[in-house]
C-alpha cells in the first residue's frame, strides 16, 4: 500500500515536472517580468492577488510553450535536448492533447476575473495559434509583431488579475501600449540565442537575414527606449542614470559578446530591462 501511494506521488511529480520543463526556459524571460509588471501597474494591487497572478501567466505560457515546442521537435533535439519531446518524458500526440485541454481551462481560469481578463485569454489564444500553427513565428516581422502583441495581452490580463478592479486604467493602459512598442522594436533580442537553430530549419528572422544590422538595432534601441521611458514616466535623475546606463550595458552585450552562451545571458539581462 505505501509502495503504490510512493509510485503515484513519483508519478505525479514527474509530471508535474514535465510541465515545468516545457516553460523552464520562459520563467527569468516572461514569467518574472511579466509578474513584476502586473504587480507594478496593477491599480490597487493585491498581495493575495500574486499566487493568482503567476498562476495565471503560467497557464498561458504553458500552453503557447506546448503549442511552440510540438511543432518542430526535431529542432530542439538539436538545441535543448533537456526539453519534455526530445527528453522521451511525453510523446508529441499526448503533449497536443495537454495544449488543447489548457485552453478552456485558462478561458474558464480568466473568466472568473472579468470579461477583460477573458478577452485577453482568448486574443492570447489566437495569436498563438497564429504565431505557432499558421507559422508566423518563421518570418522575422510577423514573429515580432505577433509576439509583442502577445506579450502584451498577457500583461494586460495579468494586471487585472493583481488589481481589485475588473479592467485596467489609463495608466495601466499606457504601461502596457509602451511595452509592446518596446517588444515590438528590440524583441529579435531573443532570437540570438537561437540562431543556430533558426538558420537550420530555415526560419527568417532579423537575426539570420541581417546579423550585423540586428546587433546594432540592440545597441542604439534599448538604450534609446531607456532614456524615452524614463522622461514618460518621470523617473528621477539618479534613477534614470542607472536605468539608461543599465540599458546601455545590455545593448552594448548583444554587439560586443556574440557567442551563443553570452547571448542566452544578454537576453535574461534584456527581460530584466523591459520590467
Amino acid at each position: 500500500m505505501l509502495s503504490q501511494a510512493f509510485d503515484s506521488g513519483r508519478r505525479i511529480s514527474g509530471h508535474i515536472m514535465t510541465l515545468f520543463l516545457f516553460t523552464k526556459s520562459d520563467v527569468l524571460t516572461t514569467l518574472l517580468p511579466v509578474t513584476l509588471f502586473a504587480l507594478a501597474t496593477a491599480p490597487h494591487p493585491h498581495a493575495t492577488r500574486i499566487p493568482d497572478t503567476i498562476v495565471w501567466i503560467w497557464i498561458h505560457l504553458l500552453k503557447f510553450d506546448i503549442s511552440n515546442q510540438i511543432q518542430d521537435p526535431e529542432e530542439d533535439k538539436r538545441n535543448k535536448p533537456d526539453r519534455p519531446l526530445p527528453a522521451g518524458r511525453i510523446t508529441a500526440q499526448n503533449a497536443a492533447d495537454v495544449r488543447w485541454l489548457l485552453v478552456p481551462v485558462c478561458l474558464i481560469f480568466s473568466a472568473m476575473y472579468g470579461r477583460h481578463t477573458l478577452t485577453s485569454s482568448a486574443c492570447f489564444e489566437a495569436l498563438s495559434i497564429w504565431y505557432n500553427e499558421f507559422g508566423g513565428c518563421k518570418y522575422g516581422l510577423s514573429k515580432n509583431l505577433l509576439t509583442a502583441f502577445g506579450y502584451a495581452c498577457l500583461e494586460a490580463g495579468a494586471t487585472i488579475v493583481a488589481g481589485s478592479s475588473l479592467c485596467i486604467d489609463s495608466i495601466s493602459a499606457r504601461a502596457v501600449a509602451f511595452s509592446c512598442a518596446v517588444f515590438v522594436t528590440t524583441l529579435h533580442a531573443q532570437d540570438f540565442k537561437d540562431e543556430e537553430g533558426d538558420r537550420f530549419t530555415g526560419r527568417r528572422t532579423l537575426v539570420t537575414l541581417f546579423p550585423t544590422f540586428a546587433r546594432m538595432s540592440m545597441v542604439i534601441g534599448v538604450p534609446l527606449w531607456s532614456f524615452c521611458l524614463s522622461r514618460l514616466w518621470n523617473v528621477d535623475f539618479l534613477c534614470s542614470v542607472a536605468f539608461i546606463a543599465y540599458g546601455t550595458v545590455v545593448g552594448g552585450r548583444f554587439m560586443i559578446y556574440r557567442t551563443a552562451s553570452a547571448d542566452k545571458q544578454s537576453c535574461r539581462l534584456y527581460s530584466v530591462s523591459d520590467i
